[in-house]
């Protein structure tokens, strides 16, 4: 397990990231990988309740399944954040099914409340989440045809989130992207920079993926801003 605390914009982050016990089923995965996670965060005056933002890798469809589920009971209620899972098999370096990163964010105050905008209808991550002067958003996807056409869907549906949340892209502090191997990371970069124009973020990562919750998806796109 790996942990780092650092300063970013004006908060006290911590990032818990590990994999698995070798060749546990995803539910089970999750549930193991989190129990440590949260003996972690104790350890720093934290709980899962901190959490803003959750990854999970899977070797496979079935262990993304099992454990996006398993996720979602464990982390309800004042631990509900923002969320993406990914298959990505050369994520791994031990026998694990599944992985996750957890980053938490120390509250400038006791009286510090999460605001969770699910999407309607509910599905399995939420729309966005307020957290003081933080917005994090769940990573959006699209069954669009093409790279293009899901950009064009993509795009404008985390404009629209931002808005909603008091904020903009002009505000967004981190946009990370996962793009398919196998699609041309030259052609993402391009449609973001024409889609996005002088709003496009100045911190842009890039990772690829095998695989989404959707079959169709070809990239996920997560968006970190302030208000």
């Amino acid at each position: 397990m790996r942990v780092t605390i650092f300063p970013w914009v004006g908060k006290e982050f911590i990032e818990v990231s590990g994999e698995a016990k070798a060749q546990l089923p995803g539910d089970a995965a999750v549930r193991e990988l989190l129990g440590r996670f949260a003996a972690e965060l104790k350890a720093h005056g934290l709980s899962l309740d901190d959490a803003v933002r959750t990854r999970l890798w899977a070797r496979d469809r079935e262990s993304r399944d099992f454990g996006s589920a398993e996720r979602l009971k464990i982390l309800t209620g004042k631990a509900r954040s923002s969320s993406s899972s990914f298959i990505a098999s050369g994520h791994f370096d031990s026998e694990a099914n599944v992985a996750m990163d957890l980053w938490a964010m120390r509250p400038g105050s006791t009286a510090a409340q999460k605001t969770v905008q699910e999407y309607e209808p509910p599905r399995s991550p939420l729309r966005y989440m307020v957290y003081e002067s933080m917005v994090f958003l769940s990573g959006v996807t699209s069954d669009a045809a093409t790279l293009r056409g899901q950009l064009n869907s993509i795009l404008p549906d985390v404009g629209q989130s931002l808005s909603d949340a008091g904020s903009s892209w002009r505000k967004a502090v981190r946009v990370s992207n996962f793009l398919k191997r196998g699609q041309s990371l030259d052609d993402l970069q391009t449609g973001l920079a024409t889609a996005l124009g002088s709003d496009l973020p100045k911190e842009m990562e890039y990772s690829f993926v095998d695989g989404y919750a959707g079959p169709a998806s070809l990239v996920e796109i997560e968006v970190t801003a302030v208000v």
